[in-house]
């Protein structure tokens, strides 16, 4: 079966580099006007300034042997290959191999929540670097190979620099990096680590995205493939791994309602863009699913035009501990938009306190160590079942992006509850004795 999951255009326009090997991949499609382009290091629109996003060819190989393939490959987003715009050897490459993390069924914070149904929370802090920015990177480092570059850059809040000066360091190319001056040192660290360049920029991240943008024009930025930038959209393709995955946990089947943390809103729209292939495919059966996005209130454009009914989101000035999602000028916000609105769902934000609550309340439900984007997440899966809007009865999926230990600041008063000699005295005079 040939799908084609951009809009309809009569014919790709002509020029653009010579055709390269990235799987099924077949053109370059603008979101909004549907003109085709040839593949390449592009990712506006020259007709009306839209984004591109990938086209395929998916073949015509029935929905049982396709399934059977992706059951017998690797454990990691490899499996999925023949629906990424990736070369078909692509396991037998230098990289990371991301993905397959845990689909953790979170029965004790099911219960604290008041979930009748199963609950699970998808934790891709098991990544190479402890994020979910290994799978995007995983597929833009392919498209940085078939476009020959040399560099590999980007413009980051932090976890997108560690997964680019990992991938680069694995694979043999040069990485210079760019965050935001003051973000948390855990990721300064992690994103140091690999002996790439890290380049921190006064300002926030806005300001990173537009000194990107300006040195990809520019001679001094020639042979440099910004995974977020001009490489944008086969790097968002790597987030729709997170969408099979969940689906092939869950036995190949839609989970009921999924959570997901918006900061430029791509993880949300190619993560619905997954579960529409897998419609499409035959791999899963249709049925009505709803999306939510989560947002921290002191970066919440998306969630303020939801709330407001707008289609057009204002940029703001970041100001929250989440900083993986302290985006203010989101460019995929009012596609995060379109698809809660069209899902039944809705975009939500909660305060830095209710992520710190939320980080501490999945570690002691599920011992699982959330940053604070996956506070965010679970933060806002509370609040949308406290106010009657997610439904406790339906199946959920809530998504931690990444590890804990990169925002120790946020939850900096945890520690020993108490120091004793090294008597047993002392250890029943602190009251910790069995009851």
């Amino acid at each position: 079966m040939a799908i084609d999951t951009a809009v309809p255009s009569p014919s790709l326009r002509p020029g653009g580099p010579p055709p390269v090997d990235l799987g099924p991949a077949a053109a370059l499609s603008c979101r909004e006007c549907g003109t085709r382009f040839p593949l390449g290091p592009s990712f506006a629109c020259l007709e009306c300034f839209g984004p591109l996003e990938i086209a395929y060819d998916f073949g015509s190989a029935a929905a049982e042997e396709l399934r059977k393939r992706i059951e017998a490959g690797p454990a990691s987003i490899w499996r999925y290959a023949p629906l990424l715009p990736v070369p078909a050897d692509v396991a037998e490459k230098p990289n990371l191999n991301p993905g397959w993390t845990p689909l953790v069924k979170a029965d004790n914070l099911g219960r604290e929540l008041g979930f009748t149904a199963p609950l699970h929370v998808k934790d891709d802090s098991g990544n190479p670097t402890h994020s979910f920015k290994d799978r995007v990177v995983a597929c833009a480092i392919e498209a940085a190979r078939a476009f020959g570059y040399t560099t590999l850059s980007c413009s980051s809040t932090g976890n997108l620099a560690g997964a680019v000066g990992a991938a680069a360091a694995r694979a043999g190319f040069r990485s210079c990096v760019f965050i935001p001056h003051d973000l948390e040192q855990g990721k300064v660290v992690m994103a140091g680590v690999y002996g790439g360049e890290l380049v921190g920029i006064e300002g926030n991240y806005d300001d990173v995205n537009r000194f990107c943008s300006e040195l990809i024009g520019d001679p001094a930025g020639e042979g440099w493939g910004f995974v977020n930038v001009n490489l944008r959209p086969y790097y968002g393709e790597g987030s729709k791994t997170l969408a099979y995955e969940i689906c092939e946990q869950l036995g190949w089947r839609l989970p009921e309602q999924i959570v997901i943390p918006v900061a430029s809103g791509s993880q949300l729209t190619k993560i619905d863009k997954g579960l529409q292939e897998l419609i499409k495919l035959g791999l899963v059966e249709d049925r009505p699913y709803r999306i939510f996005g989560a947002q921290a209130e002191g970066c919440s454009p998306v969630s303020t035009a939801f709330k407001d009914g707008r289609d057009v989101i204002r940029p703001v000035k970041p100001d929250t501990i989440a900083k993986s999602l302290a985006i203010g000028n989101p460019a995929d916000g009012p596609y995060v938009l379109d698809i809660a609105r069209r899902t039944g769902g809705a975009v939500e934000d909660v305060t830095d306190a209710e992520v710190v609550a939320a980080i501490r309340l999945l570690a002691r439900t599920e011992g699982i160590f959330a940053e604070t984007a996956g506070g965010v997440t679970v933060g806002v899966l509370k609040k949308l079942v406290e106010t009657g809007r997610l439904d406790p009865a339906k199946e959920t999926v809530a998504i931690n992006t990444g590890d804990g230990l990169k925002t120790l600041d946020a939850v900096s008063d945890a520690g020993m509850t108490a120091v004793i000699r090294p008597t047993l005295e002392s250890f029943r005079d602190a009251g910790l004795a069995s009851a």
